[in-house]
């Protein structure tokens, strides 16, 4: 297994980046263009592996993608312009493709069968499979539908009621896009709120529905047109250089055009609560709201994350426990069952992970518990082929006291291929 050596101990991280395109709102913006009338400009879109994917499916579902770069264009015709597929439909390593696609594919009235990479094939799909059936769509895959590969036939669907059992913007999104087809009013009640990008997207796109607390009403049989969607920087990803201009000392960084959705922020507040020298300018409204982070070197003490925060950074609770271990005290996550479930089991991961860099960190059932503050020494290390768990370990590297080596580095190629660039722009 091939292992790539790191950057070590760096000195100060200073400079501005602009952060790539978020991979939620990448993914969405080609789904929605694709069944949008019309035509739709996507500006810096995300060019990793799980967006590709995306773009790859629609085009085997006969909708024509024009792609360059941080360019794309889409040249919807509806639902009613998206074909049977004449190939299986091959999502990689993507759970968003995978799980909004079933939403579209549940009202379409021919057969389509989707795969995944051998991550995919391990990740719960009857979350999504199960409020499905109820719309009325006809689908069927290993174990009763819970695991890949899962068979669609859909069409004739009936608005539902449904209440989401867990915490995911991805069921709700599913549910949401089959809706959109179906006869009827179809309702969804949230646990916890969530990342509302699909919601924001409906409305952009054209389309009408109503948000009532945790409440989310949309009628079937609405039209979508296309349009334009400037994609900002993904906060998940600059996350990782929020955690790295905090811990490393001398450090300041400007990141610009972040998405500052607030089912999203989570991150930033719960820095600000361990004291992280951070600020927001130049916040402004697009359909998404954006605006340039600025973050110091930072003295941190430990907090506790659980609740209804969970939903807004469960992304980024990787990168939250290591920058837990730079800070003082004792730092609890709890309620974060959902990371078991992620490309890797995240909770484990992690805590393994961070234990073979010196660490002092433990799993518990629904979280971690991380003992600061703390040197970490190096070592060799695995991303285990997921992206977050990859850059959260390259980022520990930087206060590492030795050598950190690195396996399977090209997951981060997900959802940040230019990760390193980035990262040695900022090295002085």
């Amino acid at each position: 297994m091939k292992t790539t050596p790191l950057a070590i101990n760096a000195a100060k991280l200073q400079g501005h980046l602009q952060i790539p395109g978020d991979k939620s709102i990448s993914h969405r913006s080609i789904m929605f263009g694709a069944i949008a009338n019309g035509t739709t400009t996507i500006t810096n879109f995300l060019t990793g592996d799980d967006c590709l994917r995306t773009i790859a499916c629609f085009r085997k579902l006969g909708v024509v993608i024009e792609q360059e770069g941080e360019r794309a264009v889409v040249f919807g015709k509806g639902f009613t312009g998206l074909n049977e597929p004449s190939e299986v439909l091959d999502v990689g390593n993507s759970g968003t493709t995978i799980r909004l696609m079933l939403g579209i594919l549940a009202g379409r009235p021919f057969f389509s069968t989707l795969i995944g990479d051998e991550s995919i094939g391990k990740r719960p799909m009857t979350r999504v499979t199960k409020p499905l059936l109820s719309l009325g769509a006809n689908i069927d895959g290993r174990s009763g539908g819970e695991y890949t590969p899962i068979a669609v036939r859909g069409g004739g669907l009936t608005g539902i009621e449904y209440r989401l059992p867990v915490a995911s913007a991805q069921v709700k999104s599913a549910i949401l896009l089959a809706g959109l087809q179906a006869d009827g009013e179809t309702t969804v009640i949230e646990t916890s709120k969530t990342r509302d990008h699909t919601e924001r997207m409906i409305q952009h796109f054209g389309g009408k529905l109503e948000v009532d607390g945790l409440t989310i009403k949309v009628q079937g049989g609405q039209p979508l047109q296309g349009t334009n969607v400037e994609v900002p920087g993904d906060i998940s990803s600059a996350a990782f250089f929020l955690v790295a201009g905090a811990i490393v000392p001398n450090s300041e960084i400007m990141l610009k055009n972040v998405g500052l959705n607030p089912t999203r922020t989570g991150i930033i507040d719960v820095m600000r609560e361990m004291g992280a020298d951070l600020q927001v300018k130049n916040e402004r409204e697009q359909f998404e709201p954006v605006g340039d982070v600025i973050i110091k070197t930072s003295t941190l003490k430990g907090t506790t994350i659980e609740g209804d925060m969970i939903p807004r950074l469960i992304d980024e609770i990787p990168i939250i426990a290591l920058l837990a271990t730079q800070a003082e005290g004792v730092t609890i996550i709890k309620d974060a069952e959902e990371l078991k479930v992620k490309e890797t089991n995240r909770i484990d991961t992690v805590v393994r992970e961070l234990q073979k860099l010196g660490a002092k960190i433990e799993s518990t059932n629904d979280g971690m518990i991380i003992y600061g503050k703390q040197q970490l020494l190096g070592g060799t290390v695995s991303s285990h082929g997921d992206h977050r768990i990859g850059m959260m370990l390259a980022v520990a590297s930087l206060v590492c006291k030795e050598q950190t080596n690195l396996e399977n580095i090209e997951a981060i190629s997900v959802s940040y291929p230019n990760f390193f660039n980035h990262l040695e722009s900022l090295l002085k």
